[in-house]
């Protein structure tokens, strides 16, 4: 069975457990790096992370870019949106179909 993480500060992964996805809770990105490497070496499929710890893991995100799994999904954390998950997807969707059919 595939596994499912949430990474980001304490606030914005605490929920997530009542829905029995593992929550792993950090202070910094280099925490969070070291964490997202651990989960990608277990067979995780499926990781959140927060768009906030994203900004200083680009690299990481890159290289889990080109793979299958883990498939690494950014969600907005504690405080304002980023805006950098919803750039990804619709991203993605301009690549798979061709054309920015999501819009402004």
């Amino acid at each position: 069975m595939y596994k499912i993480a949430v990474i980001g500060d304490r606030e914005s992964v605490l929920s997530f457990k009542a829905l029995g996805i593992e929550t792993v809770p950090v202070n910094d990105a280099a925490e969070a790096k070291e964490q997202l490497h651990r989960m990608a070496e277990e067979g995780y499929a499926v990781i959140y992370l927060t768009e906030q710890l994203a900004t200083d893991l680009k690299h990481e995100l890159a290289v889990y870019a080109e793979r299958v799994t883990p498939a690494i999904i950014l969600m907005p954390g504690q405080g304002e949106s980023l805006g950098i998950g919803l750039k990804a997807v619709k991203e993605a969707v301009e690549r798979a179909v061709g054309a920015d059919i999501l819009g402004e």
